[in-house]
């Protein structure tokens, strides 16, 4: 296993949705072990703290982007972070809040990449825009941001660029896409494996054929951004928009079992953990254990 310069920022950023207590997230998740987890395994850890919220973006009335300006504000700022982080040569882990964030990891992470590879570890597809999205969350519209779609106050931050092409995009583990979102998909013709397609196939094949996909692209990097709402509340309670029938927890672990011995992950977040919903921390603890097998833990 390759030895990493990995840094943390933490992002207790809610205005994506409207379920309040997933701001708590970066702290369940380093009171879960995370940093520790980390450092175990011999990778050097530097914990950036998280990015300040500003409250005054909070409860902002706008009928189709809830809460764009708070949105708006944390991705430029965190765009700038995991931009410099990556300059330096470090590994950024990105502790969520809520899915919106997204737009400013990705916008971080493409000043650095050529031909940006993404998987979306999620139940849902989070490709609304603001013209079909049916609740005005723009935690469900990050991935069509980054790929340039939708409003532009969201797709030109750091940029009036597409982040990341549609053919280099995976999504593992939806079961929840709205109307829009699979006219959307067919359209672009990017790569879903839903749930039928995990049990039909099994998750070694969805993980072989996801990885092999991204290399084909040739790809220069691959974020991984996993919501802990991918994996079935039976294993993860504490989030906001959970969705039975997910991924279970061993097909989990496989997964990032799979994709640290494919070297192709170049950067993580970790969002949706909601300790209020939660249940003992639990779906911290899940992330965290997560996190330690795509980091090269090993059974063995």
């Amino acid at each position: 296993m390759k030895t990493l310069n990995i840094a943390v920022i933490g992002v207790p950023s809610d205005f994506g949705q409207n379920r309040r207590g997933v701001d708590m997230g970066p702290s369940a998740l380093r009171y879960a072990g995370a940093i520790e987890r980390l450092e175990n395994l011999g990778h050097h850890v530097e914990d950036l703290g998280d990015l300040h919220i500003d409250k005054k973006f909070h409860n902002q009335i706008h009928p189709t982007l809830k809460n764009v300006d708070g949105v708006v504000d944390i991705s430029k700022r965190l765009a700038g972070e995991v931009n410099a982080i990556v300059k330096k040569g470090m590994f950024p882990v990105v502790l969520g809040g809520d899915h919106s964030i997204a737009i400013g990891t990705l916008a971080g992470l493409a000043e650095n990449y050529e031909n940006l590879g993404v998987i979306w570890y999620d139940a849902h597809a989070d490709m609304n825009t603001e013209e079909t999205s049916p609740s005005g969350n723009i935690h469900g519209m990050p991935l069509a941001v980054a790929m340039g779609y939708g409003a532009k106050v969201l797709t030109a931050i750091q940029g009036d660029f597409p982040k990341v092409k549609p053919e280099n995009v995976v999504l593992i583990g939806a079961r929840s896409i709205d109307e829009g979102e699979k006219q959307f998909i067919r359209e672009h013709g990017i790569q879903v494996y839903t749930m039928h397609d995990v049990d039909r196939l099994g998750m070694t094949a969805v993980m072989q054929e996801a990885i092999i996909h991204l290399e084909g692209q040739h790809v220069d990097g691959v974020h991984l951004s996993l919501d802990l709402d991918g994996i079935d509340p039976l294993y993860t309670p504490g989030v906001g928009t959970p969705v039975p029938g997910g991924l279970s927890y061993r097909e989990s672990h496989l997964a990032m079992e799979m994709l640290q011995d494919s070297n192709l992950i170049t950067s993580l977040e970790l969002v949706e953990v909601n300790p209020i919903l939660d249940e003992r921390n639990r779906t911290a603890e899940v992330a965290v254990t997560l996190l330690g097998s795509l980091m090269g833990e090993q059974l063995v």
